[in-house]
């Protein structure tokens, strides 16, 4: 089918992009709607609550709010958590339904309801125009989110924390996916973090990635990784390597407060070109890399002290990656895990996890999900720490599982 939008769907969408110009986020729903009514088509909104664990609806003013739907058995979370566009035949009197990744990029959003009633086209005949639909929405909602506070009320299922709310400003999305590549993170306890960050750039050939973990708990722990995290960045966009990024947030923490305070982290860069990864680490839990499924290795060399420790020491360490591998980074709220009978979950029970979700052909946003709640459930959903987990894949068929359009999906296969 061809990419161009003409006639109605030609129309549809130069409405959408008009009304919501100047738009609040609340009106979102309604707007949309408006625009594509002459499709046939009406659009139900479903946004992912920041624990992944359930859609629930974009309120559209003047309509019935929804229920919220989970995403493990129903198809809604199945569009969700594999990023693929599910077709749900309507009984006698229901329309038809295509539930439709919403997603900005790869970054994964929600889902959209699509019911098509009378005079809409049959759902196979219009599937790459609704997923273009789906596109554009998805990137509207992103731009808006900042504006207003109804999408992100809809996000949450309980109150966010002040150290919570300070990092979550500061960080990237948490997925992002290039042709060669997908960088994807997961922090718990979501409504709760304050000590972890992890951030992201992709420039050119070089996927420069870092996993933050700072001492403590709530604000204090927060603005200790949020000023380390700045002075990385700072020194990063500075153009300067890993070990001027390190000294950078030394500097920093030691500069701002009078009491000791540190953050240990992994800050690492892979060339995608030649698959060189070079990495320091500051007294944080080595990272994994996978090899078709299995852990090969673990990063245990570039040693320093953690940041915030005045250590001059450069030890940048190289490894050597294969196309198709896995860096798997986390912190240690995900290995000292305790269960109700003090066991630890440990690197062994990590590592099995992360070797039995590499084989499944998941998106790497869903590996982490399903990740991070095996965590949560080994702790009986008390998390006592902060926990974050990072994956790099550097494979282009792993960047295509995150891609919502059939289309380009099967072109670039």
């Amino acid at each position: 089918m061809a990419d161009r939008l003409d006639g109605r769907w030609g129309d549809a969408v130069a409405a959408v992009i008009r009304e919501t110009q100047l738009c609040q986020p609340d009106e979102l729903p309604a707007l949309v709607n408006s625009a594509t009514k002459d499709l046939g088509i009406d659009l139900t909104m479903y946004l992912v609550d920041l624990e992944q664990r359930e859609l629930r609806p974009l309120p559209e003013r003047g309509k019935p709010v929804p229920p919220s739907l989970s995403i493990e058995g129903t198809v809604a979370g199945r569009a969700f958590a594999e990023v693929r566009t599910m077709p749900s035949g309507g009984s006698a009197g229901d329309p038809a339904r295509l539930w439709v990744p919403l997603v900005d990029g790869t970054e994964r959003l929600g889902v959209i309801e699509m019911r098509l009633h009378e005079g809409a086209e049959a759902a196979g005949a219009q599937l790459e125009q609704c997923e273009l639909l789906a596109g554009l929405v998805g990137h509207i909602v992103a731009a808006k989110l900042p504006y207003g506070d109804v999408l992100h009320q809809v996000r949450r299922t309980g109150p966010v924390s002040p150290a919570a709310e300070l990092l979550m400003k500061l960080l990237p999305p948490l997925t992002f996916s290039c042709d060669r590549m997908v960088i994807s993170a997961l922090l718990e306890p979501c409504y709760e973090v304050g000590g972890d960050a992890f951030d992201y750039a992709v420039d050119g050939p070089i996927a420069r990635m870092a996993i933050l973990d700072a001492m403590g708990r709530g604000m204090r722990a927060g603005v200790t990784c949020a000023i380390a995290l700045a002075a990385m960045r700072a020194a990063r966009r500075d153009g300067q390597g890993l070990h001027a990024m390190a000294r950078a947030a030394d500097e920093a923490i030691i500069g701002q407060f009078k009491d000791v305070r540190f953050v240990t982290a992994l800050l690492a860069e892979l060339d995608l070109d030649t698959g060189q990864l070079r990495y320091v680490n500051a007294g944080h839990p080595p990272g994994l890399v996978l090899r078709r499924g299995k852990v090969v290795r673990t990063l245990g060399s570039g040693r320093r002290m953690p940041l915030g420790v005045d250590d001059p020491s450069i030890d940048v360490a190289e490894e050597r990656l294969e196309p198709g591998d896995h860096l798997l980074l986390y912190t240690d709220g995900i290995i000292e895990a305790r269960a109700l009978d003090g066991d630890r979950f440990g690197v062994d029970r990590l590592v099995d996890l992360a070797e039995r979700h590499a084989v499944e052909g998941l998106p790497a946003p869903e590996k982490l999900r399903r990740l991070a709640h095996s965590v949560v459930a080994y702790q009986a959903g008390s998390v006592k720490d902060d926990a974050t987990l990072m994956l790099l894949e550097w494979s282009t068929a792993a960047a295509l599982r995150g891609v919502s359009m059939t289309a380009l999906r099967e072109r670039r296969r």
